[in-house]
């Protein structure tokens, strides 16, 4: 007898097994087969509808996987050539010996077989009720037609010779035409088949790769494709099965509460009924499983956690990144099985307990089919300590759960995961560690000492940082808690845990702001409350000493303003309140990346770009161009690179209403040459720059918004100047002054963009809280400089000769290397430039590098320079605007820096 189980779709369905979608396993049995038959009719299950369609994230990791496959097999044929020719010889040499008999045969038996193993596989299908997966694989099945036809376009039409070659051979019936890339009938009718299921059962799978292998033979031997060509449609029928089940969903299987009790039944329990506990979203969505509250007809209550392959998917790419950014004594193995899952939570329930702390008690597990688990804990009741009010977090409590924390180190077992969710308190007040499943026995120092910091961090976050440390100490002792101050950092911390220590920087942020604004409009009316008493005639010039004591008094509020409002974050108290017990404790952050995502994707666009420009200069010959060179033009270009320094330093100094040395100002933009090669473009001279002004004497606060004014001026200039020529040149090929169809196509580019960011609200949020943090510090430091308009036109004016001098640069770089009549017009080249200049600011490499040189080169062609022109002109450009200044920004670096200037 079996239970009467429910369809994974409908969670109220208690119709007989034949009513339900196969949900076979690997062994071809069914996915209730292995709970004992019971009547559960009478038992209630409370719980959420389940989903009928779940997008499977390993549904999308082959689909990556796929694509990247593709990739590389098109990578070797493209730069393999010798080879790939040489595995096709062998290939034909070794299928040429091959009997006729043998090859008509299998010829024939491939051709039946493909066209029947899919009908007959639909019809067991349809006679089990599974209609929808067939429909799924018709869908696949016509996708992956629609892209082999778009892959034969394109190597017919616009692939490198020598992947045409690798894929295709002349047709045996015509020589004077080529074979297809891709086969038209066999890639859809693999994509069908994944897409059903076929690969997941047995006998279905042997039949599959029999029928694939002998079509593969005959097509061989008959000289009608070639091996890549094979590779490839199995490659593109597999993957855009993967998509089209991630895209469309497949169907939930899912164990319902129904499937819940069945199991807990033959296990030995009697429930009356299960309920689904609520849980938050991002407990919904990490891999924690879910959980019910079962009633039992004879005995205290249960708690149950059903863990399953979707539930345990979530979070996957995450933990896959983590794994490669982070070291590997801080990471655990992202790939689990069900089983592997099963036994580490069970383990670490059992060595929590016998280390005298408190823990569910494990009491029984069960397989509930082959696609999940479940765990039985007695029932523990309780709150978490996230949802406990403020006065209930009494100091006792923290005591009591460090003690808990106590009994688990003393073991060498590690938590990983002591959010506040993860710790109940029952009702007599005691404490009870929860999820487990993450731990880690026999756990080295470091993974200890990071559970330490994870707690401390938690409790201050509940009761602030003072408790949080004095309760540890209390508890652990001052060493124990001094030596996890290392681990005291973001990255070494949850996921819920960093996501809400943002969430609170984000509300000191606008705090901060919120004070500034407040002290400026505060003073602006103390000024007009007192303007009666000190009225003087409206045509009388104010006097300049006036002037200036008020911008002073203005200053000295709103400095007051920021001191007041700013507040450390929560780990800088930490650290604090640790140091005042000891103050030799380590505080230098332990090393736990291997690699941070800014290298990552700085190395990923470098490498892009260096790819990009290989391939430019691979055709240029530079012996006769260097030979040819102006080299008059050439000065020109030094000399425009120079002065661009000098320019960079009155756009800077324009937003500074304090008296700032123009030389010294200019060594540091030289110092700046430097410092953009280790940093980017947009990060580098923005932080040099506020060092440079807070060393001399300007306030941290006015520097920050000195520099945030320059940047945002800077800005406004580069649009407006980018709009101006682009619109030049749009109108310079034209008997009219009406633009180029391009210079309109773009400007209404820009505007869909503008609405589009405009009508969505994430992206409008996102743009205004952006914006609103610039203005926050720059708009009472633009007061400053209204004031004094010479400033504000050294400031104006030295971005448009900045801007002037690089654009020079470039148009005399071209003219180094250009013969008569090849050379552009200044519009056209300030428009590559501002180009450029934006792209290499947003890249994330140092100094713009590869995307820079890119956008320039692309650009220059794009507007009618040859690319034997483009190329080393966009060369000799960069090395004089970021190669060549690297020795002597280094040199005013350090020289400024032993100065104390930097």
């Amino acid at each position: 007898m079996k239970p009467q189980g429910v369809h994974p779709e409908d969670a109220e369905s208690t119709s007989d097994a034949s009513s339900r979608p196969d949900t076979a396993d690997a062994d071809g049995k069914d996915t209730d087969a292995c709970v004992e038959e019971v009547h559960v009719d009478e038992v209630e299950s409370d719980e959420p509808l389940l989903p009928a369609r779940v997008h499977r994230p390993s549904d999308l990791m082959r689909l990556l996987v796929g694509v990247l496959a593709v990739v590389v097999l098109l990578a070797i044929a493209a730069f393999a050539h010798g080879t790939t020719s040489g595995l096709e010889q062998d290939i034909n040499k070794g299928t040429g010996q091959a009997p006729d008999l043998l090859i008509k045969i299998a010829g024939l038996a491939s051709s039946i077989a493909i066209l029947l193993v899919p009908v007959a596989f639909a019809i067991e299908r349809l006679i089990k009720r599974d209609g929808l997966r067939i429909a799924d694989g018709v869908l696949a099945a016509v996708l992956a037609h629609g892209v082999t036809l778009a892959t034969d376009l394109w190597v017919a039409k616009g692939a490198p010779g020598s992947i045409q070659e690798a894929l295709t051979q002349p047709s045996p019936g015509d020589v004077h035409a080529l074979t297809d890339p891709v086969h038209g009938y066999l890639a859809p009718v693999i994509a069908y088949m994944t897409a059903v299921g076929m690969s997941r059962r047995p006998r279905w799978r042997a039949v599959l790769w029999i029928v694939l292998m002998l079509d593969a033979f005959s097509m061989l031997v008959t000289g009608y494709t070639t091996p890549f060509s094979i590779i490839l449609t199995v490659l593109i029928g597999w993957t855009v099965a993967y998509g089209t089940l991630y895209a469309v969903g497949s169907p939930n299987v899912r164990p319902t509460g129904q499937t819940l009790i069945a199991g807990l039944r033959t296990v030995g329990f009697h429930p009356v009924s299960a309920a689904r506990e609520e849980a938050s979203e991002t407990a919904e969505n990490s891999d924690r499983g879910r959980r019910y509250f079962v009633t039992l007809e004879d005995g205290p209550p249960l708690d149950v956690t059903v863990v399953d392959r979707e539930q345990q998917a979530q979070g996957f790419f995450y933990r896959v990144w983590r794994n490669l950014t982070l070291r590997g004594f801080a990471t655990r193995s992202s790939l689990q099985s069900l089983r592997q899952a099963l036994e580490q939570e069970a383990l670490l329930a059992y060595a929590a307990i016998a280390a005298g702390a408190n823990a569910p008690k494990l009491i029984a597990t069960s397989e509930l089919g082959p696609d999940a688990v479940m765990l039985v804990y007695e029932h523990t009741g309780g709150r978490t300590l996230e949802s406990l009010a403020e006065e209930e977090i009494t100091d006792e409590l923290l005591r009591n759960t460090w003690r808990q924390v106590q009994a688990l180190q003393s073991r060498r077992i590690a938590h990983r995961r002591l959010a506040g969710d993860a710790i109940l308190v029952d009702r007599s007040g005691a404490v009870i560690l929860t999820d487990l499943r993450g731990g880690e026995i026999a756990a080295s120092t470091l993974l200890l000492r990071m559970d330490v910091a994870q707690l401390v961090t938690t409790l201050g976050l509940l009761a602030g940082a003072g408790r949080a440390v004095a309760s540890a100490v209390s508890i652990l002792g001052p060493d124990a808690v001094a030596d996890c101050l290392p681990m005291l950092q973001p990255i070494a911390l949850t996921r819920s845990t960093r996501a809400t220590l943002r969430r609170l920087a984000r509300e000191r942020a606008q705090r901060e702001r919120d004070a500034v604004l407040d002290a400026s409009q505060q003073a602006k009316q103390a000024r007009l409350e007192e303007a009666p008493e000190n009225a003087r005639p409206v045509l009388e010039k104010p006097d300049k000493k006036t002037v200036k004591a008020e911008a002073r008094a203005e200053k000295r509020a709103i400095d007051d303003a920021i001191e007041e409002a700013r507040e450390e974050d929560l780990l800088t108290q930490i650290r604090h309140q640790v140091l005042l017990i000891r103050p030799q404790a380590p505080v230098e952050p332990a090393r736990l990346e291997r690699v941070k995502p800014r290298t990552l994707i700085s190395f990923i666009a470098g490498a892009i770009g260096a790819y990009f420009l290989l391939t430019q200069l691979t055709h240029i010959e530079f012996g006769p161009l260097v030979a040819n060179a102006e080299w008059g033009w050439v000065a020109a270009a030094v000399l425009f690179s120079a002065c661009s320094y000098f320019a960079a330093a009155m756009a800077l100094l324009g937003f500074v209403p304090e008296r700032v040395g123009f030389l010294r100002t200019v060594a540091a933009q030289v110092a700046g040459s430097f410092v953009k090669i280790v940093a980017p473009a947009a990060v580098g001279g923005v932080a040099l720059n506020t060092r440079f002004l807070q060393r001399q004497g300007v306030r941290p606060g006015l520097a920050v918004a000195s520099v945030g004014a320059s940047q945002l001026f800077g800005l406004g200039c580069h649009i407006l100047m980018l709009l101006s020529f682009g619109y030049l040149t749009g109108t310079e090929k034209t008997p009219s002054l009406s633009p180029s169809r391009t210079v309109i196509a773009g400007l209404l580019t820009v505007a869909v963009l503008v609405l589009v960011v405009t009508s969505v609200p994430f992206l409008r949020k996102f743009v205004v809280t952006r914006v609103r943090s610039l203005f926050a510090g720059v708009v009472p430091r633009m007061l400053d400089v209204l004031q004094r308009p010479q400033k504000l036109v050294t400031g104006i004016g030295g971005m448009l000769l900045l801007t002037a001098c690089f654009v020079m640069c470039l148009d005399a770089s071209i003219r180094a290397f250009g013969q008569e009549g090849t050379s552009l017009s200044i519009a056209s080249v300030a428009v590559v430039f501002l180009a450029g200049n934006a792209l290499g600011s947003a890249a994330p490499t140092p100094g713009g590098v590869g995307a820079v040189e890119a956008t320039l080169t692309v650009g220059l062609i794009a507007v009618g320079l040859p690319k034997e022109v483009a190329a080393p002109a966009v060369l000799l450009f960069r090395l004089l605007t970021l190669w060549l200044p690297v020795l002597p920004g280094w040199l005013a670096f350090n020289q400024l820096s032993r100065k104390g200037a930097l």
